[in-house]
Order: C-alpha cells, then structure tokens, then sequence
C-alpha cells in the first residue's frame, strides 16, 4: 500500500546540503510473527475502553460492519532469486530522489518494496540494513523501516490511514473481522491475531490510496517465507473497529 513518505526526507529535498551524513535511527528491526503462529510474538498490553450507557460495549470507531482492513509487511531479500536490477538513489536518511548507486537487487524484491515501502538486505555491503522505497522520495538505505514521521514501524502496532479518517495517534483494535476480499469468513488463528493486537496511527497513506473507512495495518517482517502467501496478508471487508 502506498504511505507518505517520512516528513523528514521531504524536508531536505528542500533545504542545501541537509544532512547527507545523517544516518537512520540506530534501532533493532521489528519482528513478525510466522505464518503459522496464531498471534503477534509479542502479546499486546489489553485494550482500555469505555462502555456505553446503554449496552455496556464499547462505541464503535465509523460504521459498524463498514471497514476496510488492509495489511503491509517489511520484504526479505532472500527470499527472492529474480533477474538482479540496479537502482540508484539515497545512500542516507535525510535525502530525496538521491543519484547514488544503492546496489544491484532482485527483480522480484525490488517490485515488493515498491509496493509495501520497505526491504530488508541480506547480501552484499549493506546486509541488515534496509532498503525503502517512496513515491514521493524513491529509494534511500536506512538502518531501519520508517514511517512517515521518520519513526521506526512496529510490527503489530503501526498503522496508517487518511487524516479525514482517522487522526494520527488514534489507537484502536479489531473488533471483528469481518470477511476476505472473496466473502469467506477469515481464519480464527487469523482473526484471533488481528484481535489481540493494538494499533496506533502512526503513517498516512500518499494522497488517492486512502479512502473512507479504510485503514492499513503493519503486520512486520518476512522470515522464512514469504508474507504474501500468508494468510495473514489479508483483506478484511466489512470489519468493525473499536477504540483501543
């Protein structure tokens, strides 16, 4: 899903000689939960709401039954062997639309970063670090994945969506999950995960990717397959979120 670019790289695409030396925020990578665990790996603290008078449930966040629930992830390297492609661009956070060879990366990687905003190296000089990609800025090497404030993501945490929607800092939980983008009912190991996690939002989504009641959660890193063959890379229709 395509986010805004962290407010930061922006900035120096306007400002002389603004901080080519500076280096991304020196901060473990978040964690993902394998496929088939039925959670985050990390358990969320529980959710704090306030019922309402008259049913003694928590108000729902917009329509009840009426979200859309979108999910982006960190790429692996390794797992991609396509055809290698070199791409230029910024070798330090602090930088827009950088001429500065980055390296040669799979085909196939280079398409999902560009897609989900982030991957993570595992070859060549650069190995653990990332690389990240953004309409607004293309590619640039950090030593972490950024949202659009230039804070590091967390996995089953971070979440984005149009201002108009919800505020940045909202924090809200999955009350139900609805149905996937083909109608059938979502897994419980799935849901069940999606439930459990808390959500903050902390990125925004690049002008036109947004949309009414919808909202994009990061779901963290590839491990030893790839997130798009997981179930947890979902879509949840008709989903109903709560406060949190």
């Amino acid at each position: 899903m395509r986010r805004r670019a962290p407010l930061a790289l922006l900035l120096c695409g306007a400002v002389a000689g603004c901080g080519q030396s500076a280096r991304g925020a020196d901060v473990p990578p978040p964690t993902a939960p394998p496929p088939s665990a039925p959670a985050p790996a990390v358990d969320p603290p529980p959710a704090t709401e306030v019922p309402t008078p008259a049913t003694g449930r928590p108000s729902p966040l917009g329509r009840a039954a009426g979200w859309r629930i979108t999910t982006y992830y960190t790429a692996l390297e390794s797992l991609y062997h396509g055809e290698r492609k070199a791409v230029r661009g910024c070798a330090r956070f602090h930088c827009s639309h950088g001429r500065t060879p980055l390296g040669s990366y799979p085909k196939d990687f280079l398409k999902v970063v560009q897609t989900e905003g982030s991957g993570r190296l595992t070859e060549g000089p650069e190995r653990g670090r990332y690389l990240n990609w953004s309409h607004s800025v293309g590619f640039w090497l950090d030593d972490t994945t950024r949202d659009s404030r230039g804070h590091p993501l967390r996995a089953w945490a971070s979440a984005a969506a149009d201002r108009s929607v919800l505020a940045r800092g909202r924090r809200f939980a999955i009350v139900d999950c609805g149905k996937d983008g083909n109608g059938r009912a979502i897994e419980d190991e799935v849901c069940t995960a999606f439930r459990k996690a808390r959500w903050t939002v902390t990125d925004l989504f690049r002008p036109g990717y947004g949309g009414e009641d919808h909202a994009d959660v990061y779901i963290g890193e590839e491990k030893g397959s790839r997130l798009a063959g997981s179930p947890f890379y979902t879509t949840l229709r008709g989903a109903t979120l709560g406060p949190s």
